[in-house]
């Protein structure tokens, strides 16, 4: 629950933007191989990945699910696999792949260079996000002027080799049986349930390639992509988590850096017990959003006094807890109930799909709210498997953050979770619920050193007021920490740029193009 998403794996997944892209060109490419790099600094021993020659082909075979098909297929898109070292303390070691796409230029004699995109997560992939952005930059100044590029980091998506926990049935069975209280019993059966997926990520992926998933890693592969493609300076555009690989980038490798937008952004720096509060304090702002939307709604299942919403809300889920909803052939718990109402509160244009959600479930058909929960979990509604989003998600951050094991500090931490979000605050005493991480089998990386300000470029940071999954404010702390300029969009949603702001779209566009970042803080 604690999980950010971003635009671009939500609206794949959730509208089908597969289902509705366009293709941008008549043509499949042939397969080819390119060697426009090395460009820019290239570490030693490493000079072989820098340079290595890009193999692109069609995409066919980098859908992984049947509902990407569509977007990662199109036409005018082209895919390659890029090697990278698995420890890069050990070039000569054994190497992996990464899943590359590429909407190449419209205009390549105008060409400035590569646009790279990351949509977040941590653990979704960055290959069906520039899928589904590339009709959103079809003749535009972007789209004529840059390819753009999405990757998906080591170990998800297509890159190779691909993370996997559980399977299928263990994690649909997890979904559940899942804990939805803090008692003591639960506590312990928690405990028991975190530790053994754990144990099973160690067993199936080995210890030594968990350990290489943290994001330092990530941002030094985005450097050979970099260079591989013939960039001398990164052109970054980031979401959400993608926020915090853009500032370790920038931290590591700030003489390589062109231009970053930085687009519903983490603060570094934030501790992480008022990180994961404020987390809920921002999705209780954004249900209450909802609850005024859906009062001037006919129906709604909220009533007409946003003031219950709360109320009338708990009344619907907390009996879940003891007796799931049929939906299907499969069942409705409570913890997907509330993953299904998260997951609708990260963009305005979902509300109606929960409010619809909520009155189902009013009669006891919960499938519209499992939908939405799968979407969450990146669970394809056609053929019911998985995609690597939540164990990525998972091993990203226990890989780069210290675990929190203190019952004290856990127990606080609910007790202010649920004060700062009563919609999700089930009644219940608060508890020491631990995830995963407190039973990793790796330790954490060391935190990569914070960004010279006075190296980099002017970078953009762009925060929308009401963001439920980071709040406005660490957009703020982000400017600051990078001396850039912060982008202010008034809104309910998380990320904006490429979302249908023609404001927005327009200063990140000459920002990207011409390095013509704001003079001072703008206001969308």
């Amino acid at each position: 629950m604690g999980k950010i998403r971003t635009w671009g794996a939500i609206a794949l997944a959730a509208v089908c933007v597969a289902c509705t892209s366009q293709p941008t060109d008549d043509q499949t490419p042939e397969p080819s191989a390119a060697q426009p790099g090395p460009a820019g600094a290239v570490p030693d021993g490493l000079e072989d990945y820098y340079g290595q020659p890009v193999e692109w082909r069609g995409c066919e075979d980098f859908a992984t699910s049947p509902e990407e098909e569509t977007a990662v297929g199109a036409d005018g898109l082209e895919c390659a696999h890029l090697r990278v070292p698995l420890d890069y303390d050990d070039p000569e070691g054994e190497e992996i792949r990464l899943g590359v796409l590429r909407r190449p230029a419209e205009d390549p004699g105008t060409r400035i260079g590569s646009l790279l995109v990351n949509p977040g997560g941590p653990g979704a992939g960055g290959v069906p996000t520039a899928a589904a952005l590339a009709p959103e930059i079809a003749d535009t100044e972007l789209g004529r002027r840059f390819d753009l590029v999405g990757f998906d980091p080591r170990g998800l998506g297509t890159s190779e080799p691909a993370l996997q926990c559980w399977t299928t049935e263990e994690r649909d069975a997890y979904r559940v049986d899942q804990v939805a209280d803090a008692s003591p019993e639960a506590v312990a059966r928690n405990d028991a349930d975190q530790r053994a997926y754990a144990e099973a990520c160690e067993q199936r992926n080995g210890a030594e390639f968990l350990a290489s998933l943290g994001t330092t890693t990530v941002a030094r592969d985005l450097d050979v992509l970099r260079s591989a493609l013939g960039d001398e300076g990164l052109t970054y555009l980031g979401y959400s988590y993608g926020t915090r690989l853009g500032s370790t980038y920038a931290a590591l490798f700030p003489d390589n850096v062109r231009a970053l937008v930085l687009d519903g952004a983490l603060d570094p720096d934030a501790d992480p017990v008022e990180q994961r509060v404020d987390q809920q304090a921002g999705f209780q702002l954004a249900f209450e959003a909802f609850a005024d939307w859906c009062a001037e709604q006919s129906p709604c299942v909220l009533g007409s006094d946003p003031d219950q919403a709360v109320e009338v809300f708990r009344e619907l889920v907390d009996p879940l807890a003891d007796q799931p909803a049929a939906a299907g052939e499969r069942l409705l718990s409570y913890p997907d109930a509330i993953t299904g109402t998260i997951q609708s509160l990260y963009a305005q244009d979902f509300w109606p799909v929960l409010n619809q959600g909520l009155m189902q479930l009013s009669v006891g058909d919960g499938s519209t709210l499992l939908l939405l929960a799968d979407v969450y979990n990146g669970r394809s509604p056609t053929d019911g498997s998985y995609s690597t989003m939540m164990d990525g998600f998972t091993a990203v951050r226990c890989v780069d953050d210290p675990p929190i094991t203190d019952d004290e500090v856990l127990t606080e931490l609910d007790r202010r979770a649920r004060e700062a979000a009563p919609f999700l605050d089930d009644g219940g005493e608060p508890g020491p619920l631990r995830d995963a991480c407190a039973f990793w089998p790796v330790p954490p990386n060391e935190a990569p050193p914070a960004p010279d300000a006075e190296r980099l470029p002017t970078t953009l940071v762009v925060s929308v007021t009401g963001d439920p999954a980071t709040p406005y404010e660490a957009g703020v702390e982000l400017a600051d920490a990078l001396g850039g300029r912060l982008l202010t969009y008034e809104g309910n949603q998380h990320g904006v740029v490429l979302q249908g702001s023609d404001c927005v779209d327009e200063i990140a566009t000459d920002y990207l193009v011409d390095l013509d970042a704001p003079a001072e803080d703008v206001t969308c």
